[in-house]
């Protein structure tokens, strides 16, 4: 594999992953901004920091390689030499693309070196921080008893969301949330600068600059053909349709399960509910079924005619990952062991958000020892990592690593 960006499913041996380790924004707000930052509680960062590198050491010690979105970022900007156009960036989505907000901001950041203008940025620039009296208008009276002048990106150590491999190359997405959107510039500047990925022929299915939203926790590689997407809280059907038309055109992607689960903050994603660690074997928040174990599911396969696709719908989600993967046994694994009560806590907290590193080899958080002791039953292989912080932010293993690499099967 010479491709930098190689996935075709959700539980090959994973080589190369892609994370970030919590810093001083995802405590750097007051509990009346959580709405506004998409977060329920503040973590303590010290606590946090060691329990996600106890999260990456598991990974290094079976054999994964590490990276750190951050630290590729700024090694981007410098090989590129675009520290200037990445700031005008930066400062044009955070709503300062001109003014005198803007010099003051601009002059601030760029004094620093690029690493610690990346963790300034992540951190959130807050107004006491600069020497410098606003005069526009926005920042006089709209935002005058505002904190910050670019707010903290708290939800950055969740790396899957604002990005997603798929085969030989990823999706670049337009986030729902504006506490959200500009995390995927980091990796457009990634794609195209840094001296591991720049002109290596990476495909990128569809980019960020976009009005439908798509977000990577709703995106699972089940195979090299066959993939399933979220329609959910943080993903549009429109996206769903965007991202088929771009893989039936110019990949060995063949077909797209399309999966409707409830649009609310608790089920965000499709990971948080559903989750593959084994060629027949899947984790499931029994939340999301229906009467009888039924789902919406819409299947998108290649099709010679306006849209580009043919639609099937379906509602019996065993049925179709059978069909679709050809399979002649299926194991939905509950969460909480289907207890409905230990489920919906087990789910609040990520139960089902498995992060499989090799087929049957998943790493989960400890806290949910109800669903771990029922994948073990199950025949599965449990990596437990610590979890009394970072499961505050709503994000379990999948959500915390964005795969680069992984073997084929």
């Amino acid at each position: 594999m010479t491709s930098p960006i190689h996935v075709t499913s959700e539980i090959g041996k994973l080589k190369t992953v892609m994370l970030h380790r919590p810093g001083e924004e995802v405590e750097n707000f007051t509990p009346d901004m959580m709405q506004r930052m998409l977060v329920d509680d503040i973590p303590y960062l010290p606590v946090a920091q060691k329990e996600h590198d106890y999260f990456a050491d598991t990974l290094r010690d079976n054999g994964v390689e590490v990276l750190y979105v951050e630290k590729l970022l700024a090694e981007a900007i410098d090989a590129g030499k675009v520290k200037d156009s990445f700031v005008e960036q930066e400062l044009a989505e955070s709503g300062y693309a001109a003014g005198t907000t803007h010099d003051a901001l601009k002059e601030y950041l760029m004094s620093m070196d690029t690493q610690a203008m990346v963790n300034k940025i992540i951190a959130g620039v807050r107004k006491n921080e600069v020497d410098f009296t606003p005069k526009d208008l926005v920042s006089v009276a709209e935002d005058k008893d505002y904190p910050f002048y670019m707010d903290p990106m708290p939800n950055v150590y969740f790396t899957r969301d604002p990005q997603a491999s798929i085969g030989d190359g990823l999706t670049i997405n337009h986030m729902t949330f504006a506490a959200r959107t500009r995390e995927s510039l980091f990796m457009d500047m990634i794609v195209k600068y840094h001296p591991r990925f720049a002109n290596k022929g990476l495909h990128v299915w569809r980019d960020r600059n976009h009005t439908t939203r798509i977000e990577g926790g709703d995106e699972l590689v089940l195979s090299d053909h066959v993939m399933a997407i979220g329609v959910s809280q943080r993903t549009s059907a429109e996206a769903i349709q965007d991202v088929a038309r771009s893989l039936f055109k110019d990949s060995n992607y063949d077909t797209i399960i399309a999966v409707h689960i409830p649009h609310n903050h608790a089920m965000m994603h499709l990971d948080t509910v559903f989750t593959m660690v084994n060629k027949d074997q899947f984790t499931v928040h029994p939340g999301i079924l229906g009467e009888g174990g039924k789902i919406d599911t819409w299947t998108l396969h290649p099709a010679d005619n306006e849209e580009g696709f043919s639609v099937e719908y379906n509602h019996d989600l065993q049925a179709v990952l059978k069909k679709e993967l050809g399979l002649s046994e299926l194991d939905l694994i509950p969460t909480g062991n289907g207890d409905p009560i230990i489920a919906g806590r087990e789910q609040w907290n990520d139960g089902s958000n498995t992060l499989a590193i090799a087929p049957g080899v998943v790493v989960t958080y400890n806290r949910n020892y109800v669903s771990n002791e029922a994948l073990r039953k199950h025949g599965l292989k449990v990596l437990e990592v610590l979890s009394s912080e970072l499961s505050r932010g709503r994000g379990g293993p999948r959500c915390m690593s964005c795969p680069l690499v992984r073997e084929d099967l």
